[in-house]
This record gives structure tokens, sequence and C-alpha cells, in this order.
């Protein structure tokens, strides 16, 4: 026992002058609950960030990415915001760095001394009385409590729940990160999904596909490698059952009869074993004669003959009343609204094309009249121009023959037969894929006999279909242009079946009948840079602008286009503006995120920095409908993916 010389105990002393003094120091009532405080600010501070201290005891209960309320000391202002940076440790009274402490760590010393934690916190807004958030006018006070917001109120703040799940929100225990499907604001205004091999890009989307057809969605995945072929199945993968326990999760694969997967005619499938297969073939009238061009490459020359072709065609096929019929007047008013930049001509085929082009170069190939001593103005007719085997039908008669070599007189179509040649070439090519039938139209066509072993067109409107999902195989064409002419041809096709059914529905509110909603359609295109990469696209001018026309038009009528693709860098940079939402995996490329940056708005520096060495299954995620990007930990498929690693 410390005795003073007057004899009196030394803790009784203590006690005296720690009374006078006003007693022990107490907690501030407004301090209960709260993890740390705020500190001054300093000449380097920036506008909407503040630095937070904790006790050392609070060090894990502020994870990065989790968020604080800052109730301002004297003037009782709320501010919501996220911790960015940390949780830092640092040393009380010592600089991390300093020499003791650097001695002591290496030469094996235990000496820890006391110390605490630090986060940097960007404010989101002024949180008012109704619980709204409003830009901060003001800055939190130094040395005003901090408060951690439990999951609860998080997920309110955050605003980030839907019925289309993503996964669960990095820096907090259970706060799950979904897309509302009746937001038209959301998926309607599109998606990207962008990432490195390996890191989860094909997990986020069969994810997204299963949950998206589970809303009532319909899907539609134009998949180039059969990656989501097997999806009818539930997962086998081994790491996946693992995360699948973790998260409470079962395997389970898409309902057979919800599922049908479609692949071109004479093609096979990734999963020939699939339950609901289905082969298609295309229909040549529905694509557009300049997209045609530039799929073919063409060259300006032959440009040139394509379009004399082309026209010459359009003329016979109404001479023989292949379109539009005699008396039709449907079909009449159809061709005074027909764009070519957006479709082919009606019921025009791939052969009556190539038979005119061979007309036109065996007549750019005969001998002229003159040499054959006869005269400029005989009337004779072009007998040498229809010599050869006609591969349609209708030009096989009199008349066909008769209207074939009325036209291309009256055309008197280019020279050059290297040019025709080169054109016919290229068509013949596109014919040798036997991918192509004749368009049909339900409609009209119901009562003729249909034959079984006949390529059959695909029915865009069956692919609308809410909580159907479409899967278009095409790892079997060999060919990149074809799976351009695939896409091209569906793209154009689902919108216009979107566009019917949007019509039906505004005609039946304009007549005070009930109707329900059109179908909210969902088209996921995998690799889209071989689709649209921006050397293509300088290339392929017109077949981007009907990609642009559709996203736009989508967006009024619930069709949302998703990106997804390994290579951002060879997305240009019109693609990504099209997009209003983004899910970033993994990203290397400093000329990628540099461009991003500049496209993706609300992403603080933090989570920037963290996406070159993001995990396998964590992405940044941006939604409208979200307060703000978040890193999200994506759940693992239920589904089997066929090419899992």
């Amino acid at each position: 026992m410390i005795e003073t010389k007057n004899g009196n105990d030394f803790r009784q002393q203590l006690a005296a002058e720690t009374a006078a003094a006003g007693g022990p120091a107490v907690r501030h009532r407004d301090d209960e609950n709260s993890v740390g405080k705020t500190l001054f600010d300093l000449p380097g501070s920036t506008d909407l960030s503040v630095t937070v201290v904790i006790p050392k005891n609070q060090l894990h209960t502020v994870p990065a990415q989790s968020l604080v309320r800052i109730v301002s000391r004297h003037d009782k202002r709320k501010y919501l915001g996220v911790v960015t940076a940390g949780p830092f440790a640092e040393p009380d009274g010592l600089r991390g760095d300093s020499p003791m402490l650097t001695a002591v760590a290496t030469h094996g010393g235990e000496y820890l001394p006391p110390y605490h934690g630090r986060v940097q916190v960007t404010i989101l807004g002024e949180e008012t009385e109704d619980s709204s958030l409003t830009p901060p006018r003001l800055r939190p006070l130094p040395n005003s409590p901090v408060f951690v917001l439990d999951d609860e109120e998080a997920a309110k703040v955050l605003k980030c729940s839907g019925d289309v799940r993503l996964g669960l929100a990095v820096g907090h225990e259970n706060v799950a990160v979904g897309v509302p499907s009746q937001l038209k604001s959301v998926f309607p205004r599109h998606t990207a999904i962008l990432g490195t091999t390996g890191g989860g890009k094909s997990t986020t989307v069969s994810g997204l596909i299963a949950r998206a057809r589970a809303a009532g969605m319909a899907v539609i995945v134009l998949d180039v490698e059969g990656e989501y072929t097997q999806m009818n199945e539930p997962t086998d993968h081994k790491p996946m059952l693992g995360r699948l326990h973790e998260r409470g999760m079962v395997p389970a694969g898409l309902p057979a009869k919800d599922m049908t997967v479609y692949h071109l005619v004479g093609r096979d499938t990734a999963n020939p074993n699939h339950p609901n297969r289905r082969p298609f073939s295309l229909q040549f009238g529905r694509l557009s004669p300049y997209a045609a061009m530039e799929i073919l490459d063409l060259s300006d020359a032959q440009q040139e003959r394509f379009h004399k072709a082309y026209d010459i065609a359009k003329d016979v096929m109404r001479d023989l009343g292949i379109f539009p019929r005699k008396q039709n007047q449907a079909e009449e008013q159809f061709l005074l609204e027909y764009d070519e930049f957006e479709r082919g001509y009606p019921r025009m085929t791939l052969p009556l094309l190539m038979d005119v082009v061979g007309a036109c170069l065996a007549r750019a190939e005969k001998v002229p009249k003159q040499a054959r001593g006869k005269s400029k103005d005989s009337d004779d007719e072009d007998e040498v121009a229809l010599t050869f085997a006609f591969q349609t039908a209708e030009l096989h008669t009199s008349e066909g023959k008769s209207a074939l070599a009325k036209r291309i007189n009256a055309a008197n179509p280019p020279g050059n037969a290297i040019s025709w040649k080169g054109v016919l070439g290229r068509l013949g090519r596109l014919n040798r894929l036997k991918v192509y039938c004749a368009e049909t139209d339900p409609n009209k066509d119901k009562d003729k006999p249909q034959d079984k072993n006949a390529p059959r067109p695909m029915s865009y409107s069956a692919l609308l279909r809410p909580g159907n999902v479409s899967i278009i195989d095409l790892s079997d064409t060999g060919y990149s242009a074809m799976n351009n002419l695939v896409i091209a041809d569906l793209l154009h096709g689902v919108q216009e079946a979107q566009e019917d059914s949007y019509a039906k529905y505004e005609a039946a509110i304009r007549e005070g009948k009930y109707h329900t909603l059109p179908p909210r359609v969902l088209i996921v295109i995998e690799e889209a840079h071989e689709f649209l990469s921006e050397e293509r696209i300088e290339k392929t001018k017109t077949l981007f602008e009907q990609v642009a026309r559709i996203a736009k038009r989508g967006r009024k009528r619930w069709l949302g286009l998703c990106f997804v693709t390994q290579l951002p860098a060879h997305l240009p940079k019109q693609v990504l503006s099209l997009c209003n939402s983004f899910i970033l995996h993994k990203l290397n490329d400093p000329g990628v995120i540099s461009l991003l940056r500049r496209t993706v708005g609300g992403v603080d520096e933090g989570l920037w920095d963290r996406l070159p060495n993001l995990a396998q299954g964590q992405a940044v995620v941006s939604f409208p409908h979200i307060t703000r990007p978040l890193l999200v930990s994506i759940d693992p498929t239920q589904a089997k993916l066929r090419m899992a690693d």
C-alpha cells in the first residue's frame, strides 16, 4: 500500500481529486452503440470524404463497403456514408513505420503497442426526417459519432432488392442484391457483363437466366459455344456444390418444359441429349440487303451489282405475283412502309437472287450483237441470258423467263463479268450452307401442305412465351459470318414479334379492355465482341445501326439486351453507351478500366482499384435502381454449365 507523508491512503486521495474534477469520464449519451468518431479535416481532405477513427475492439465491425450513419455532434445533421477504404490499424502515439516498431518486428519481438483503427468514409448524402437522401450541403463536424447500419437498414438504404437475385453485398452479413424484373427502367435499358476468362461471367449469366425465367421473363440466349445447353440438369461441379451449400442453396436445373435448345438445320447441338431440341432455318427475305452486303464483305463494284440484281429480282417477283400478290392491298401497303435498312424484301429467296445474278452474268459474258452480225436495234429477246438451269421454279416457266428477260433488258445492268462472278460466288457459298428456306406467313400459309422434311423457320412469337428459356446453340456453325446472319435475323424477328405484342396491348388499353402486359424479354448475347467488335462495326455499319435501333426501341417495349464478353476492349464505345447497367468481373486492362470509369457513374475509387484483383465470383454491380454501385459476391449457379472450370 502506497501512503503519502501525512499517512493517507494514495487511492483515497486520488478518488477525492477525481470527485473534485467531476467524477469519472462518462460516455456521451449520443455515443451509445457508436463504433468510432470523425477526425478533423486536413489540407489534403476532399469533398464527400471524411476520416473516422475506431477503437481496437470495434475494428472488425466496420469492413469495407459497409454503410454507416454519422450524426454531426453539434448541428445534429445526419449523414449516410460507405466505407471506401480500410479499416487500417494504426498505433497510438506512434507512426506505423517508426524505427522502434520496425526493429521489433524485424527481430522477432513481441511488443504490440496500443492501437486503433481508421477508415475512409464517402458521404452518400444527408438523411432527412423522412429517411430519404439529399445532396449534402455541409460536412459532418469533428468528433461526431459513427454508427454501422444493420443489414435490414442497409438494404433499405441501398435499394438493392429484386426478384432476380444476383448475390450478397460484400461488407454485409446478409444483404441480398437483386434486380426487379417488373421495373421498366432496368432490364429494358440493357446490361453489360464484362470480365476476363475465369472471372465468373458464366456463373453470373446462368444465374441471371434461371432467375429471370422464374420471374416470368422470356429469356433468349445466343450461345456461341454451347455453354448453357445443359442448364436443364443440376450442377455436379464439386467447387460449385460447396459454394451452394455455404449459401444454403441446392443444385437445380431448369424445367425441361420451359427450356428449348435451337440449332441450325444440318448443324449439331452441344447437348444432343436435351429433351426439347428444335432445328431451325433462316429466311433470306428477312435479311436487309445492306446487312447482307456487309456480312458477305462485297467490294464496291460487287455491291453495285448486288443492288442491281436485288432490284431486278423485286420487279420480277411483282410481275409474277410472288410479292405483292395480285389485288392484295395489305401487301401493297406493306411495301409503302418497307425499309430496306431494316429487313429484306418479303418472300425473296436466295436461289431466286442467284438466278438473277446468274442471268446478269450470262448477259455480261455474251458476245455483242454487232459481232454476230445483228443490228443494234434488233428486238431479239435476250435468249443468251436465259440459257442456264434455273434453281427457282417460277423462272422455269415461259412467263418467268419472259419477265426476267424483260426486267434485265430494262435495267441494263453493268457489265464486267468478273464482278458478277464474285457476287455469285459469295451467294453460292451462302447457299451451300443450306440454312435458308422461303419466308412464310403462318396466317396466310396455314392451309398449304407442309413438307415434314423441309427446313422450318424460327417462330419468333414462341420465343416470347413468359417463363421460357430459348438457347440458340451456335457452337457448330463453323463460320463467324453465319453467326452474324443468325443473330441479325433473330434480333430483328424478335423485335417485330415484340412490337406486334406491344401494339395489341396498347390497342386493348385504348379500347378500355383489360389486357395483360406484353412479354418481358431478355436477350443475352454471348461473346458479343465477335458480333459487335469495333473493327467489324467499321465494315458492318448497317448491322450495328439495326442493333442500335432495336436497343432504342426496346427500352419502351420491354425488350432488353445483355452483352457478355471477355474482351471488352474489342467492344466499341457505341455498344457500351447503349447500356445503363453493368456487372464488372475481374478486369486487368488499364485502357478498358479507364473507358469504364468514364462510362459507369458512381463507382468509388476503392472499387476501381479492386477491379484487377477481384476473386472469382466477385463483381462490381451497377444498376439504375441501386443507390450506389456495390461489390457483390455472386451466387453460385444451381444449373449445370457445359464448360465449367
